[in-house]
């Protein structure tokens, strides 16, 4: 209620900015100023920038009309029909018109503005929708940044769900920007919803996104040339065992308390889907058991080339133990911080981090 309030006075006092600046102009004229008439036609346009109604500036409009009127019959002892008068009052005619107009036009904007952006939530919500915060063994938190500053989503994906094999979860980058990576992050969440709950093996399940892929029915138009995306695929069963894959993406950090920090690095390095044969897709499997406590950290490119001003990466593995805390939503936020005060900026890049803590 308090801050609805602040905004009625707010808003209130926006629109007592033109009848403000009407009384001076008529105070000043009365022959302290007597050349200050000319600035009454200015006055509907600056109704017109602190309203969303039309009909204002051209109540604002006749206002000043009437005060036109005034000043130059009574304090001026002219007629109204002299051509001073006459091209002042049709200036400020002209200029009420046109800032109703503006103001109509612009209203319309902004209603499809409004429209448009509950779309984008919409689609946010179907590509990047929340996460849980406990998913099976697994505490879980997910933090998103698009690099646009209207955007809501972009390249970037990321999933996790639980299925019969345990949880599975995927953080991927798709090559490019724009409408077209963001259908194909569409294409590879849906093809990961599926296929996670179907696939007994995370090889198997990154050949099936690399073969979605490469369906040319599932293909964004207007993306030439090879389209690819980078991934890790991780999955913690029943047992502890937690498996990664790595398609041409970061490597995951490993945190454990009693250790330090360790770099997932697959066993072999292979390119990101879509760049091989969807047969040819056989990345290698890492094992390692998981600890209470052991969190899994994944993020996508747009984290670890974030420059400052002198042109220097975020470096991510030594800043990374100064950010954590009990809660991965927390961690995930301060970390986020830290990244945007090495930049100074807004990143250039889409970032996504994720994670993940063994919690039996």
């Amino acid at each position: 209620m308090t801050r609805w309030l602040r905004m009625l006075r707010a808003r209130t006092a926006a629109l007592m900015l033109p009848v403000i600046a009407l009384l001076c102009v008529y105070s000043l004229g009365m022959g302290l100023v007597p050349g200050i008439k000319p600035a009454l036609t200015a006055i509907p346009a600056l109704a017109a920038a602190v309203t969303r109604r039309a009909w204002y500036p051209l109540a604002v409009g006749g206002a000043t009309l009437i005060v036109s009127y005034v000043l130059t019959t009574k304090y001026d002892g002219q007629s109204f029909a002299d051509s001073r008068a006459t091209t002042r009052a049709g200036a400020i005619t002209v200029v009420a018109g046109l800032s109703s107009l503006a103001v109509s036009l612009r209203e319309r904007k902004d209603r499809a503005l409004t429209q448009t952006r509950m779309v984008a939530e919409v689609v946010q919500r179907v590509l990047v929708r929340p996460i849980p915060g406990q998913i099976g063994p697994m505490r879980a938190a997910v933090h998103y940044t698009a690099s646009h500053a209207y955007a809501r989503v972009g390249g970037d994906l990321y999933e996790v769900l639980q299925t019969r094999y345990g949880v599975r979860a995927i953080v991927g980058d798709v090559q490019g920007k724009g409408l077209g990576a963001v259908e194909t992050a569409a294409v590879m969440l849906g093809a990961f919803r599926e296929a996670a709950h179907e696939e007994p093996a995370l090889d198997r399940l990154a050949r099936r996104l690399a073969r979605r892929l490469a369906d040319p029915l599932d293909r964004a138009p207007g993306l030439d040339g090879e389209q690819f995306v980078t991934a890790v695929l991780i999955g913690v069963g029943r047992d502890a065992i937690a498996e990664v894959v790595n398609c041409g993406h970061p490597s995951p950090l490993l945190l454990r308390n009693t250790e330090p920090l360790r770099v997932l690095d697959p066993p072999r390095r292979v390119p990101p889907l879509g760049i091989l044969p969807p047969d040819q897709v056989r990345p290698p499997v890492l094992q390692l058991r998981l600890r209470p406590g052991d969190r899994i950290l994944l993020y996508t490119d747009g984290v670890i080339e974030a420059r400052d001003q002198a042109g220097n990466f975020y470096p991510l593995a030594e800043r990374l133990p100064g950010q954590l805390r009990d809660d991965p939503g927390e961690t995930l936020r301060r970390l986020n911080r830290d990244v945007l005060r090495h930049v100074g900026r807004r990143l250039d890049d889409d970032a996504a981090l994720m994670l993940l803590q063994y919690a039996p």
